[in-house]
């Protein structure tokens, strides 16, 4: 077949990328390797129908663009359950606590209110448009988060930073940037904006849950998006490109937009090759690995104890727990990262 573009990916990007397009009257297709839109973004079931985010699923202030495709699309929000005290679990010692400081101790909290301000610094002179392009960017690129937090005299802050780096990158601190994680915090806000429910990011959650995002922008542009149809190959042709995939198919289009996180994109065997720098970074870029474990009780029971839900540890299993209930309370359900 002939298409003006070919998206290949049927994400949250690859789906809003080609509702634009079509918006413009191009002709557009977009190829997915699964059997589902969504990517990253992905519904399961609770015991009584009720649906439940198995991948992304939080939204909140500074994300505005999505906030505004929710009501594109006629989708609503909830907030997360974000009352009572939360739980501390360091070093075997289990502690309460309200608000958003956790109780490290007068030397670690010392410790704590000296880097906040410093890492706010040093990700106020980052362009979040172009990282690369800060003073001693080099320099801040070549040095990981961890060698950045090991300078912290108290164990109480390097924990917490660690854990900041497992909760909001889904990574030890050893495998990101120093840059990158300026960066984030830059396009963010602040750190208290990535870590905070209340008017942070964790904020709001989707009716429904946030597959149905990709599930009314698949529709829109049905039947223009094919599932089970993982791209192969892109050849570079004459006026345009052919974009081949696993069952030999062959779909030719004047632009092809790929909307894979870097490391599924250099999977691709393109024709010719990418740049070499192009190349390497997909080889560098590795995805987050963690695990969502729902615990689901008949009733959210923490709430009658006065517990919002929310615990952070530095055992070996879990390190971070939501409540995430559905918005009616019908059951209590726990949301684990492992």
């Amino acid at each position: 077949m002939s298409v003006d573009v070919v998206v290949v990916g049927g994400g949250l990007a690859g789906l809003v990328c080609a509702r634009r397009l079509t918006e413009d009257g191009v002709r557009v297709q977009v190829l997915e390797a699964r059997d589902r839109v969504g990517g990253r973004t992905e519904n399961g079931a609770l015991p009584d129908g009720q649906p439940i985010e198995l991948g992304g699923q939080w939204i909140g202030p500074g994300q505005t663009r999505m906030y505004a495709l929710l009501d594109e699309l006629g989708l609503s929000t909830f907030p997360t359950y974000d009352e009572g005290a939360h739980v501390l679990h360091l070093g075997g010692d289990r502690r309460t606590f309200a608000g958003d400081t956790p109780p490290l101790g007068g030397f670690a909290l010392a410790d704590l209110a000296a880097s906040l301000p410093r890492l706010h610094r040093q990700a106020g002179r980052i362009d979040p448009a172009a990282p690369w392009s800060a003073r001693h960017a080099q320099h801040l690129d070549a040095r990981t988060f961890e060698t950045w937090i090991a300078r912290h005299p108290t164990r109480g802050a390097r924990t917490f930073w660690r854990l900041f780096a497992r909760a909001v990158f889904a990574t030890e601190a050893a495998n990101l940037s120093l840059l990158h994680v300026l960066t984030y915090v830059r396009q963010a806000g602040s750190v208290e904006t990535l870590v905070d429910t209340t008017g942070g990011a964790q904020q709001d959650r989707v009716v429904g849950g946030t597959a149905r995002i990709a599930e009314v922008l698949a529709a829109g542009l049905d039947p223009a998006v094919r599932l089970d149809a993982p791209v192969r190959a892109i050849d570079i042709v004459d006026r345009g490109v052919d974009v081949e995939t696993a069952d030999g198919g062959r779909v030719r289009a004047r632009r092809v937009v790929v909307a894979l996180p870097p490391t599924l994109a250099g999977r691709i065997d393109y024709r010719p090759a990418l740049p070499a720098d192009r190349d390497l970074l997909t080889q560098r870029v590795p995805m987050g690995a963690v695990i969502k474990l729902h615990l689901v009780y008949d009733r959210p029971w923490w709430r009658e104890d006065g517990l919002s839900g929310q615990a952070l540890s530095d055992g070996p299993i879990t390190q971070v727990v939501f409540d995430n209930s559905p918005a009616d309370g019908s059951c209590g359900v726990l949301l684990a990262f492992i």
